[in-house]
């Protein structure tokens, strides 16, 4: 089961949707929202030109006295995506189309509230612009009022402490926590919480929901190579750990040594590469115009690897450092 494979079937479940919203939206709409009235809504869509696109989940429920809907497409994301605001736009526009050929209009004709939302879980952290206004040069004259206005809430798991999650009584709270975990023993203290959370026997589906994703995401992607155990239950889930606290926590670590190592050589070829760049070009800089000064010595250190690139090829054309450096 691939990472978003199991992140799609755990929002499956309404009890997912509803903690998402309670706990990390905070906006005084929310509390008008009647949550069982939760309803799954089918993500594909069919444009007017007849191509087909698929969407990630998508849910409505209603708000306040009417029936108005609050969708909320939800992407999953393991890398930065500098225009997600404009896919975003596209997806919100399929939509829209959407709900007006089944006719999903408020008692007075207009179109339902849409939170699209992005739910990210990979490294470094995010850092594309959330409206795509950012994305739009601004321009004089009247002409910026035309730009479109869509804006998308951002979920980056990365972001939110252990301080932040832990006071929630919050299932998405939760699976930030076991995402965000270092050891065997806080993917237990969450789990704790999990049992107790969930032990109604009409939540058996949800339960059934995290013991999959822990057993087929969570814990091979902490222990690669590992052979996990067959489980059924959360309460499995702990007991395993239990029973294998020692020795994973030293393969852990060792898996974590061996990251960092790895991650530290590619660093070390990458900023070699980088200052073998630098010597290049300032040799070619003070062949074509003299000795470098302090300047432009400092310029050259600093600069990023477009940069670098840039000037090592304008330095062929280029007449003085005025024109090199643009």
């Amino acid at each position: 089961m691939e990472h978003d494979g199991g992140y799609k079937h755990l929002f499956s479940h309404p009890e997912m949707i509803a903690d998402l919203l309670r706990g990390f939206v905070r906006e005084e709409w929310v509390s008008q929202l009647d949550f069982s009235t939760l309803e799954r809504v089918s993500g594909s869509y069919v444009t007017d030109d007849l191509r087909q696109r698929e969407d990630d989940l998508i849910w409505r429920l209603r708000w306040g006295k009417g029936w108005l809907f609050v969708y909320l497409l939800i992407e999953f994301q393991s890398s930065v995506d500098r225009f997600m605001a404009v896919r975003i736009m596209a997806y919100l526009a399929l939509l829209y189309q959407d709900i007006i050929r089944q006719g999903w209009l408020t008692t007075a004709g207009l179109l339902p509230p849409v939170l699209p939302v992005v739910l990210y879980n990979g490294d470094p952290r995010w850092s594309a612009a959330t409206s795509i206004q950012d994305l739009i040069t601004e321009v004089p004259g009247g002409l910026a009022a035309y730009r479109p206005e869509v804006r998308y809430l951002l979920l980056d798991e990365g972001r939110y402490s252990e301080a932040d999650l832990a006071p929630l009584r919050n299932l998405v709270a939760a699976l930030f926590r076991l995402e965000n975990s270092r050891t065997p023993e806080d993917i237990r203290g969450v789990l704790e919480h999990l049992i107790a959370w969930l032990a109604a026997p009409e939540q058996a589906r949800i339960r059934r929901a995290f013991t999959v994703w822990m057993r087929r995401v969570l814990l091979p992607g902490r222990l690669p190579g590992t052979t996990i155990p067959e489980v059924e239950d959360l309460a499995e889930v702990k007991s395993m750990l239990a029973e294998r606290v020692k020795e994973w926590t030293k393969e852990w670590e060792r898996q974590g040594l061996e990251k960092g190592r790895l991650e530290g050589r590619q660093e070390g070829r990458q900023e070699g590469r980088r200052e073998g760049e630098v010597a290049l070009l300032l040799r070619m800089v003070e062949l074509k115009f003299g000795p470098a000064t302090d300047a432009v010595r400092q310029r050259l250190h600093s600069a990023g690897p477009e940069d670098l690139a840039e000037w090592s090829a304008r330095i062929l054309t280029a007449t003085s450092l005025e024109e090199l450096f643009g």
